[in-house]
Formats: structure tokens, sequence, C-alpha cells
């Protein structure tokens, strides 16, 4: 790696393997965060993410590999030393100490002189917009208000890296969505580095820079939200992100493919001639027409209102079951058309998994290759 591209990054994970016991939580995972980047780490339960979250933090050991902080070696480095801190699910706050004092502690730890800390708290109560609550217990904070002190308390220390274990978690839906929005601003303003794990696509999509897509322990994907719904690398990531049609095709030639019984144009190349693909098309990207305008015909099975658009199921002559998202109802019954335009149509290969049952004849497009 050039001089360089190291200035670029703040953390740096390198052939990182963990395991427990008999089980491998991660496999040889590498993975580099950028300076002022808000990265998120997305996936299943149980797929690792929070395991990496907490060995950059220093609450685990990896097995094996290297975890570097500014060029150097951090492996050893107890986390009350590394440049960073974590703010978790559960806010840990202390119910006897008041807010200030809460946010405070950390200062009080390292000594810091009372007008210095007096400052910090103020700025941080400002950054968090609870100017005011100085004196206030943590019984009286609704679920919002001790999440944002969580934060102030973990960023007084001028930390490089914020680390976020589903901090949202707690959360209804209403506020966990305008505590999106405020996380992002404060990181902009900030400037330092957030690294966040979730499970939520919607937070993800919403909040980052770049997403970290991992199953199994091992990345999937990575890339800006919009590479990562637009492009899906493989299957598991198109179903993980969004709802997706994915239907077995064959790749007629370069911009040609044929999926669900017609022969599409499309905007992928390089997948050979005659070669078995998935095809992914998400159901916002779908069109229904009148059926003699269609590129394939199918009757609608079920029809859903979901306040924003109706969410409906159309079985396509072919056999294939489509996904649709419309603002405009067709009902149930009804005979329709439906049309995809060639940038909405993307390419990925076959994995190998998929391949195997589909030459025993089964049609299983949900299997993919961890």
């Amino acid at each position: 790696m050039s001089e360089k591209n190291r200035s670029e990054n703040i953390i740096e994970l390198v052939n990182i393997r963990k395991e427990f016991d008999d089980n491998v939580a991660l496999k040889n995972l590498n993975l580099n965060v950028r300076r002022n980047e808000f990265l998120t780490l997305l996936g299943p339960s149980g797929c690792g993410k929070t395991t990496t979250l907490r060995m950059i933090a220093g609450f685990e050991q990896p097995t094996s590999g290297q975890i570097l902080c500014n060029g150097k070696c951090i492996n050893d480095v107890p986390p009350y030393l590394r440049p960073l801190n974590t703010v978790f699910q559960r806010y840990a706050l202390f119910p006897h100490m008041s807010i200030y004092e809460n946010i405070a502690f950390g200062l009080r730890l390292k000594k810091k002189p009372e007008s210095y800390i007096k400052e910090r708290v103020s700025a941080m109560l400002n950054l968090v917009n609870l100017n005011g609550f100085e004196k206030r217990s943590i019984e009286s904070l609704s679920g919002g208000q001790q999440q944002r002190i969580a934060i102030a308390r973990a960023l007084v220390n001028e930390p490089e890296v914020l680390l976020l274990d589903e901090p949202l978690g707690a959360l209804d839906l209403k506020m966990r969505q305008g505590m999106q929005m405020e996380l992002k601003d404060m990181q902009r303003r900030l400037g330092i580095t957030f690294i966040y794990v979730t499970h939520d696509q919607e937070e993800a999509l919403t909040m980052s820079d770049t997403i970290v897509l991992i199953n199994e322990g091992e990345i999937q994907q990575m890339g800006t939200p919009e590479d990562i719904y637009n492009e899906p690398k493989n299957a598991f990531v198109a179903d993980f992100i969004g709802e997706s049609n994915i239907i077995d095709g064959t790749m007629v030639k370069d911009f040609v493919v044929h999926f669900s019984g017609a022969t599409f144009s499309c905007v992928d190349s390089g997948f050979g001639e005659d070669n078995p693909v998935e095809v992914v098309v998400r159901p916002e990207d779908v069109q229904l027409v009148e059926k003699e305008k269609g590129q394939i015909n199918g009757v609608v099975q079920s029809v859903v209102f979901l306040g924003v658009h109706y969410e409906m199921h159309v079985l396509c002559d072919h056999g294939t079951d489509w996904l649709v998202h419309s603002t405009v109802m067709s009902p149930v019954g009804s005979e329709v058309g439906i049309c995809v335009t060639p940038e909405n149509i993307h390419i990925m290969e076959k994995s190998r998994k998929a391949v195997a049952v589909d030459v025993g004849g089964a049609d299983d497009a949900s299997e993919v290759e961890a």
C-alpha cells in the first residue's frame, strides 16, 4: 500500500480471523476505513459485524491478523489507550449521576482541570441539542435524550473514531428516523470517523458514506449506498438490501439477456454468451402496462396498500412470480403487461451453489454462496 493511501486510512483490518471455540466468526477479513468517513457494518444477526467492531474497540482480540490505527498495529493496545470511543445499544449511563457528571466522567478520569471540563461538557450539550439539561437525572430523560447523552459522553474526550453498536435499536420508529439525520449531521460537523453497526438496511442507506455488507464472517460487498443498492454483486446482497426480483436467466450476448420467457436489452456486458446468470429487478422499477403492450404478461395475484405505494404480486405466463411496487393499483385477477427498461435490469454471475441446484433440475435462486 502506498504512503498516500495509508495516510487516508485511519483504521485498517488486515487478514483478520476470529474464532470462538469451533466457530469461525470472521474469515480473513480485510477492510480500510478512511478518515472522516461514515462507514456502516451491515448484515444479519450473527454475521460478524459486532465482533468486528469489538475488535476495533479492543474488547475482543483477533485470532490472527492485524488491526492498524494511523498505520500502527494496536492489537495489544488496551481499549482506554486507543483514540476511539464506543456507544452501545444499551447506553450504560450512570443513574446516580447528573447529566453533567455523566458527560464529564471520562474527563475526570483523566484529571482534567474543572474549567476545561465545564467548557467541554457545555460544548457537548450544545452539540446534542440538550443545553440546560446539566442538572437533570438520567431517569428524567426519554430514550432519544439518553442516546444523545451517551454520544456526548463518548465524544467529550475528542476521539478520532466513534464506534456505534446499534445505538438506535431501543428507539421507536419515528424517533429512530429523526436520530438518523441528527447522527449524520453530527458526523459532518465534527469531521471525525464514524463506524456504525446495524442490521437495518434503511439506516445504512440513509446515513452511510460507505456500506460494508457482511454475511457469515465474510464481506459480500463494499461501496456507496447507491452502488450497493443499484449494482448488487450477488443474490444475498440484492435480497438483503431492499426487496428484489431475482430471476434465473441466460446472457445471450453483451447487452442482451433472456429471462421469464422473453429477451430483454440490458446495459451489462462481460458475462459471455449463452451463460447462466441471475437477473435482478427492483420492484419499483417494474412497470405495469396494458397486456398487449407488455414485454411479458401476467395476472395480478395479490394487492397490499403500504401507504406510499401498492405492493402487488404478478404471476407471469412463464411461471415467474414478480413483486411490483407502484402508486397505481391493478386489481387482483387483472391481466397486465410487464415492462422493464434496460438500465433497470442488473446482471449477476450465477452463484456456484445455485448452479449446482439448477443442474439437478430444481430452481432455487435464493441459495447463494456465502
